[in-house]
Order: structure tokens, then sequence, then C-alpha cells
């Protein structure tokens, strides 16, 4: 059906614009949508594949045929009666609306190249050993045998998405234990996460021959793990635990008593960002004297680095990046202890490869040095962490620092689709710099990738939420479901919609509330004050945006006795050693005032316009930070700010989701059966049937500081965007989704540069 009766009058789906379609969707949720013809309530369908309808709430079968002339009911005071139901009579909406923007429906990107069966086993003599591995499930391809039995020498493994690296890994392993009699204690295996050096442990016991005790004499684990270890055996005094930094307050807390030497407030200087931005330093082997700052921001973070190492070497401290900087000292300064390790360790197997950081490198360079035994595997297509210091120039010229090296490429997909591996190898193929590989899938879906359309992110949300809820309905489990975004705000709206919905989901552990964030919870804070003038919360958070520091709070609470007024009032009682600032309080004070009587879109506006909000986050250093910029987290509160007609309603949804996103978390420890919410960083290594990636528009996938960066001439960052992409599709099985919103925080989006080749119909021989 494409008519409803809403507020008096039939309204036509042709004839709405598209911003009317989520408000309209949200009233049908609401009873307040009811049908032109037999009275009863309506609901409004925006899912992915079909256009939107009306369709009877108790009863979706049905279908009432709706009149060639829709029924048109005066406007006036009097009622009618429909089916025993009493209506207000209005007017019908029939007209067509120049300004109407057609529903864009959603389309399947389109590719030439066919699917081929691709024989999996290896079609070479396979020894013994890979046959009885074989006759227990454990099979092998031609590149994965081959990568497994040639075990002298160093080689590269390029693992394309879905090729099966642990195997190769744990099965390599096996073969040199079992087959090549070579000491377990003499390999090293190092991985980039605890849950992977316990999962490759377990894959091998399940192994023919494997034996519990050659397993446990291995040295695995990560590599702060395995070089912690060794500090911890040479020099235990020093490097014992209770001196570890373990929580990030405590890095924090040194920070931040060294960044009073530079007056920086605790709200208004972004102290996370420098602490994150010292750790990249400190991967990439550059000390405090050896940075070159290029920004004031960068300036003071420097600073901040140099005191706190001070500090942690005056305490004798250390935190988590030290483990692998202290080694490398060690072993740099030690030629007689770097010699007994080249003789203990023979054999390196690092997974991850294009993750490794400067340090991590050449710590595996010094310890490979005698032997040059190193199997590295990899996939630079996936090299996703340069802000932490990762750097995929190690996998891309491994054969600089390993010339004997040899090259093995994986290139069959056993996760995705041919659908969704024909699709991402299309996109991927725009990077320039990057190992040649096109990945081959194992079975066709017959689903090909689709992109939808939405108006905006609202939108976006209630289309994927209607479309899971169908497929669970058929039979689907929550599980099976994947939502990934850019950054974390990016999700704001898609963990509202599930959060109305009955859907169980989980969110990553870290995935702080939309409404706790920093700049989100200051703006919210001017609101609150202007309906409580007397909140000392709210006051206290928004004191840095008017360029006031803490301890002016105790005067205002003096000041509001004494005048016998409210704390707000106070403020243009204060006095300050500027006059120019006491005539800006006192303005302050009657803007603020004002904003409870203004819709929250509007008053926020006037937040950000008129009491100098952007100004402070310029001077807090949020805009230098590349991913987050709090100008960003205004923009996306303002989106959200559209749906309230009235600050109350506002900040008791804004509570309301913060208490939902604690209880989130909670839940998501117990969630076995969940929808899963996440950045897509936190998705790689990951799989799932169906997968929706959210907000693929310029400035969100590919980011805006990769694209600024492009414009300079730098297209490393865009590079590692496409990338990142690259990861999102292939965490898909079956089925993938890319949605293509065509607003974003409140103007028009221009669809990401990535999906151009997926628009393309490319003639290439498979």
């Amino acid at each position: 059906m494409k008519t409803a009766f809403f507020q008096h009058q039939n309204i036509v789906l042709d004839n709405l614009t598209r911003a009317q379609y989520q408000k309209i969707f949200l009233a049908g949720k609401n009873g307040e949508l009811h049908c032109t013809v037999c009275a009863e309530k309506v609901r409004l369908f925006l899912g992915i594949n079909e256009r939107p309808y009306f369709f009877h709430t108790h009863a979706p079968e049905k279908y009432c045929p709706e009149p060639a002339v829709p029924i048109i009911i005066e406007e006036s005071a009097t009622f009618s009666m429909q089916n025993g139901f009493k209506l207000p009579k209005g007017r019908t909406i029939t007209e067509s609306l120049k300004s109407v923007e057609p529903f864009r429906p959603s389309k399947t990107i389109e590719y030439t190249i066919p699917f081929k069966q691709v024989t999996v086993g290896s079609q070479q003599k396979r020894p013994p050993y890979l046959i009885e591995l074989a006759d227990s499930g454990v099979v092998l391809d031609g590149s994965q045998s081959t990568a497994v039995l040639d075990t002298e020498g160093s080689v590269l493994v390029l693992a394309g998405a879905g090729s099966g690296k642990t195997r190769v890994l744990t099965v390599r392993t096996a073969v040199m234990i079992n087959v090549n009699q070579i000491d377990p204690r003499s390999i090293m295996l190092v991985t980039f996460t605890s849950k992977a050096a316990a999962e490759m442990k377990d894959r091998l016991l399940s192994y023919p021959q494997m034996k519990r005790e050659k397993i446990q004499q291995l040295v695995t684990g990560t590599f702060h793990s395995i070089f912690y270890r060794i500090l911890m055996f040479h020099d235990g005094a020093n490097w014992s635990a209770n001196k570890l930094l373990k929580k990030e307050w405590q890095r924090d807390k040194i920070l931040k008593e060294a960044g009073k030497e530079l007056d920086l407030s605790e709200k208004e200087f972004a102290f996370d960002l420098a602490l994150q931005q010292i750790g990249f330093w400190k991967n990439s082997l550059q000390m405090p004297n050896e940075v070159r700052p290029t920004s004031e921001w960068e300036e003071k973070a420097v600073f901040l680095y140099k005191k706190y190492e001070e500090y942690k070497h005056q305490e004798g401290l250390f935190d988590f990046d030290d483990m692998l900087l202290g080694c490398y000292r060690l072993l740099n300064s030690s030629p007689d202890l770097l010699a007994h390790y080249q003789d203990r360790f023979h054999y390196f197997l690092i997974d991850e490869f294009q993750d490794v950081n400067k340090v991590q490198y050449e710590l595996i360079k010094l310890l490979s040095g005698k032997h040059k035994n190193v199997c590295a595997v990899g996939d630079d297509d996936q090299a996703i962490y340069s802000f932490r210091g990762s750097d995929p120039s190690y996998l891309l010229e491994f054969e600089k620092d390993f010339p004997a090296a040899k090259l093995v490429i994986l290139e069959q997909n056993y996760r995705s689709s041919h659908e969704i591996v024909a699709a991402s190898n299309q996109m991927i193929a725009a990077n320039k710099v990057r190992r040649m590989k096109r990945m081959k899938a194992q079975f066709s879906s017959a689903s090909p990738p689709v992109l939808f359309f939405p108006y905006d992110e609202e939108e976006e949300a209630t289309m994927i939420v209607t479309d899971i809820q169908e497929r669970i309905s058929n039979g689907e489990n929550p599980s099976d479901f994947a939502i990934l975004y850019r950054t974390n705000a990016g999700s704001r709206a898609i963990f509202e919609r599930l959060a109305s919905s009955n859907l169980p989901f989980k969110i990553d552990q870290d995935a702080e509330s939309f409404y706790q964030r920093y700049i989100v919870r200051s703006a919210l804070s001017f609101l609150k004050v202007s309906l409580n003038e007397d909140d000392p919360q709210a006051l206290s958070d928004i004191l840095p945006f008017l360029f006031l520091k803490q301890a002016v709070l105790k005067e205002l609470k003096a000041q509001s006795i004494l005048k016998d007024c409210s704390f707000l009032e106070a403020l243009s009682h204060l006095k300050t050693a500027h006059a120019f600032q006491e005539k800006k309080l006192k303005k302050a004070v009657t803007l603020i005032r004002g904003l409870k009587h203004l819709s929250p879109l509007t008053a926020i506006e006037k937040i950000e316009k008129d009491l100098g909000f952007l100004d402070f986050l310029k001077k807090r250093g949020n805009e230098s930070s590349k991913l987050e910029k709090g100008s960003d987290d205004l923009k996306d509160l303002k989106v959200a700010a559209k749906s309230f007609d009235t600050i109350e309603a506002l900040l008791a949804h804004s509570e309301h989701m913060s208490a939902m996103n604690k209880e989130i978390k909670n839940l998501s420890k117990h969630f076995l059966d969940a929808i899963s919410l996440s950045t897509i960083h936190r998705a790689k290594g990951l799989e799932y049937k169906t997968v929706y990636i959210i907000g693929t528009v310029d400035g969100s996938l590919p980011h805006d500081f990769a694209l600024e960066a492009h414009r300079n001439g730098d297209f490393t960052a865009l590079e590692e965007e496409r990338r990142l992409f690259y990861v999102a599709m292939t965490r898909a099985r079956d089925q993938l989704f890319i949605s293509v919103p065509q607003q974003r925080r409140g103007k028009k989006a221009n669809q990401s540069r990535f999906l151009v080749p997926l628009n393309k119909k490319k003639k290439t021989d498979s």
C-alpha cells in the first residue's frame, strides 16, 4: 500500500520527501498511522531488498485495495466513522512535490568473472605425514603444501583473506617436529594475540603424532609475552610485574602531572591522544629527543613524552611498550647474550606479519641473524594498523633483509563466496603498492553483494534492523550477523535502533556510549544547565568551554550564596583578571538561559557558534586527532537531536542510551547468539554469515584524514583505508550488504570512491 492516514490527513508515500520516511516509520511504530480503507493501524516497511510500503501492523499479509483516487477527507472540525473508528477529518496530500527525491532501490554488484571450482587437494606427491593429516580431515592445497614442507631457509607466505594461514602455521610446525625431527625448543611461534597462540596449541594437539610434552616445549606467544620472559629471566629485579603500569589511568596520571608545567588542564588537553601518540613513537623506535614535531599539539606531546620517560626511569617503572624496547636494548648491548639466543632459536614463525612494527621487526632480525630461518605469514592487503606503528613495508620488502627468501602465495579463499571474493578482488586491485594476488573462492552462493541507499544514518539503521528481523523470522540466528563501521562514533544510530528492538546484540567492551563521549557530554551539559541552573556536575563540565578552570567552581558556589542566585547566575558576578572575559561570561549566562526555549537542534547550533565551542576544541587538541575530531562528534549529536522536539526528551534519551550501553556490555559477556556490532579493526580475523558495512561514503570510509592526506600528495593513508574496506568485505561468508547513505552528518554525501571499481563491469579471465 502506498497511502496511509496520519495527523488528520492522507499521506501518499511517493509524494513524501526522503527526509520524511524515518519520521513516518517512527509514527507507525508508535501506532499513529492508519489504513485509509479499513482504518486499522499500519506501519511503514523500510528494508533493503524491497521498496517501502505500508502494511497492517497486526495482519501483515492483509491487503486493502487502494482506490484509484485517494479518499479525500474534507478539512473541518467534524469526525467520520470508519468500521467503528471515530477519525478526525483532514485533507490528502495528492499533489506532486517538486522537492521529492525518489527512493533509490538497492542494486547488486555486477561482475563478469565466472566461478570455476578448484580442486582443494594437493596435486603433487604428498609425503606420508600429509596423507595421515588428510585422513584426519586436515587437507592442504598445493600452495599450502609447499608452505609447510620447505622448512629450511626464509619464506614469505602471502596468505590472502580466508586462505587458511593458521592451518599452514600449525601444520608447518608439526612437520618440523614430526617429520624433520627438529627440537621444538629451537622454534619460536609468534602470534599477535594470546587467543591465537592458544588456538594454535589446541590445533597442534589434534594432529597425528603430536605429543603434549613436545608442544609445551615450543616457545609460543605474543611478542610482548615472549620478550618479557627474556627480560624477566636476565633482569628480574628491574622488570618485576609489580613495576608494570598496567592501567591506562596510571599512565594518564603521570602525563597530567607533567602537563601542569605547561599549564595544561585535564579538561582542556587531550591527554588520551597524547598517550596514544607516545606509544606510536616508542613502537617506531623514536625516543623523545629524536621526534620532530609537526604541530603545536605535537610539541606539547613530545614534552609530555620526555617527562613521562623521566618519571618512569626515576621510579623504576615500565609500561607494555617498554617490554619490547627493553629486550631490544638488552640484546643490542650484550653481544654474548644475543649470540646465546641466536644459537637457541633456529626457526621463527611469525603470524600476521603485515602488522609488525619497527621494534618487533628489529627484534626478529636480531635473533634470526645467524640461521635466517624466518617463516613470515601475512597479507599486505590486510595491513590496517599504521596508527599504532605497524608497517606493511616489512612484508612488501621482505627480500631486502632476507634475500634468499622463497615466496609462496595462498590464493584459495575458503571462507567467502565467489561473489564476495570477486567483488573484493576488484576493489583492492586499485591499490598501487601491494603484492599481486587474485583470490579464488571454493563455492558460489548466487547472492552478489548488495549496495543499498538509505537517506541518512537514521534510515540506514532502520533498514538494516528490518532486514535482520526478517531473516531471523525465517530461521537465521542472530550470531549470523555483523554490522561493521569505521569508528565507534558511527555506530550511534544502529545501536539505538537495536536497543529499541527485541534483538540480542553485543558491542566491543571498550566502546563507550556516544552520549558519554567527552564532547557530546559537554554539549549536553550546556542543555542541562539551561534547565537546572544549580546542577553542579553540568556546570563543572562546561567551565573549560568558557575558558575557566575547575577551581572557579568553589567561588561560584560562594557567590551563589552571597548574591542569593543560581550557580549559573553567579558566573555573571565572577571577577577575573580580564574585563573582556567578564563581559563574555555575562553574555554566556544569557545565552545559556535562553537554550531551554529552543529545539534541541537549534540549541546545539547556538552552543557551537555563539559559545565558542569550536574554538575550545582547537585549543584542546581534539581537532588534531586524525580519526575522531571533536567537531565530528558535535555534527553527529546534531543528527541525533533532529529526532526530538524538546531538550528534556533528548536528555532523557541520552541517559537511557548510556545506561543501555553499560547493560549491553555486561550482557555481551554471556551472549553467545547475538548480532555483533564492531569497528572494522576489531572484526579483523573474524567471520560471519552476513555482514553489513555502514557509512561507505567519502569522509567515513575512506576517512576524512586520508582524503586530506591524499590532497596533500600522500596516498598511503588512502591505500590503508582501501585495505580496511577489503578487510570488512572479506569478513562475510555468504552475503554482503554495503550501505551508501545519501546524507551524512546533515549534509549531502558522495559515495565512497572505493565503490567505483564495483560499479564497472570488468571482462577478466579467471
